[in-house]
């Protein structure tokens, strides 16, 4: 006797015409014309009109429909047929249905709420359409970044999250008590990277990274997940073909695999489809006279504003990058160039859009006795990073890395004004609830 089928996913309901079926979810909406009723149903793998024809229907089933409400949690058995017209192209002609929790004044309705409103309910927005289809989105952007360096011979390796000392700078750090020692929360995985690039040769960490930005734009979040490779014996020139192959590969798998959740975030694939390397390259000072151009108050040497990349980003329609910033904007690892004096080997990528900076990296210097000055430069402690010096001591190469934000790159693929709906549960500068 074949084993009792209990459950069925409504993205396999393909398999199942004709045949009867339970699916297990939520109340998406529900309408009642007369002798038809009609349930919208979601279970996290798409949508199923259910209809209640009376008479076709348990009777019971047909006189108790209006008890079910938005978000009611239930079980519906029925027939499944095949209704191109209907949500993901299948209907289920209903036969009972059994509530497992009812929800009463659902607070997110089909009106219009402000963004405070819908960001307090946060755990109970996320089950929105169009919520859901950026976590798809966002999933599969992770996917993606893991297959390109698992499959390219990088290893996976972690960076610690509590830190003795910075990597992007003092301004942003979060300090917290580690025992009778000062700690903070990491900001970038990267000098540990090193560390393992020395070991491994192609490594990459992937994890949680904070800044204490006390920033409200649309481009910051508080704690963001970052992607950081790093390769032994990169300069800054294999170091942004890596970048480009990687970008590339993301930006096509997302177009490839998430078709409908694109469509429900009316996104334009056609702009996506043209972000095939090689991306074009622009020196800082050609950037700074495209800038110029437009905001003319700019400052030769500064580092550059949303606004200013935003400029920058407009005149070309794949991502671009920009490399060699002023030694004086950059972290003390940076290199400098040595043909080039006062510029680094560093690089920042811009997405297309104005969606601003999504990857950032360069070359490492290597030589242990400029580190040492250029640590002292920046006003850091030598002896916090005698680790990190060790590097350079015994058997230092040259090497390169970047991070790229995960957030950032779901905003801009998804074509979203703000990352605040990047991640389930964003913290903001002021925001940390729910």
């Amino acid at each position: 006797m074949a084993e009792k089928r209990t459950r069925t996913y409504i993205k396999d309901l393909k398999n199942f015409v004709g045949e009867k079926v339970t699916l297990k979810g939520w109340a998406y909406n529900v309408r009642s014309s007369g002798k038809v009723k009609f349930l919208v149903m979601r279970d996290g793998s798409g949508l199923c009109q259910c209809v209640f024809f009376k008479g076709g229907c348990d009777e019971d089933s047909f006189n108790n429909f209006e008890t079910i409400t938005q978000e009611t949690s239930l079980e519906v058995t029925g027939v499944v047929q095949a209704r191109p017209q209907s949500p993901g192209g299948f209907e289920l002609s209903a036969e009972t249905f059994k509530i497992y929790g009812k929800s009463v004044d659902f607070p997110i309705t089909p009106k219009e709420h402000g963004t405070d409103f819908l960001m307090n309910n946060r755990h109970l927005w996320l089950r929105s359409k169009r919520q859901v289809a950026v976590l798809k989105v966002r999933a599969r952007i992770v996917k993606a970044i893991r297959d390109f360096f698992d499959n390219d011979g990088f290893t996976l390796v972690d960076s610690p999250i509590f830190t003795p000392n910075a990597c992007e700078g003092t301004s942003t750090l979060f300090q917290t008590n580690y025992f009778d020692l000062k700690a903070y929360l990491s900001q970038s995985g990267q000098l540990y990277n090193e560390a393992h690039a020395a070991a491994l040769g192609k490594v990459y960490c992937f994890g949680p990274t904070f800044r204490a930005e006390k920033s409200k734009t649309r481009r910051h979040l508080i704690e963001f997940w970052m992607v950081e490779p790093e390769v032994a014996f990169n300069d800054i020139y294999d170091n942004m073909e890596l970048a480009e192959k990687f970008v590339e590969y993301i930006v096509q798998c997302v177009i490839a695999d998430c078709e409908e959740d694109l469509k429900t975030l009316e996104r334009d694939i056609e702009k996506l489809k043209k972000i095939k390397a090689p991306f074009p390259r622009v020196h800082y000072k050609e950037a700074v006279e495209i800038i110029k151009k437009e905001n003319p108050a700019f400052i030769d040497g500064d580092d550059f504003g949303g606004t200013d990349e935003t400029i920058i980003s407009s005149k070309f329609e794949k991502p671009v990058f920009v490399h060699h910033f002023p030694t004086a904007i950059k972290a003390f690892y940076m290199k400098e160039d040595p043909n080039e004096k006062g510029y680094t080997m560093s690089c920042d990528l811009l997405g297309t859009e104005g969606y601003g900076e999504v990857i950032g990296g360069g070359q490492r210097e290597e030589d242990y006795d400029v580190l040492i000055e250029k640590i002292k430069e920046h006003k850091l402690n030598v002896e916090d990073f005698q680790w990190y010096l060790d590097l350079r001591k015994y058997g230092t190469f040259p090497h390169s890395g970047f991070g790229l934000g995960v957030e950032r790159t779901v905003a801009w693929l998804c074509g979203l004004p703000h990352v605040r709906e990047t991640i389930p549960f964003p913290r903001l500068y002021g925001r940390i609830y729910p």
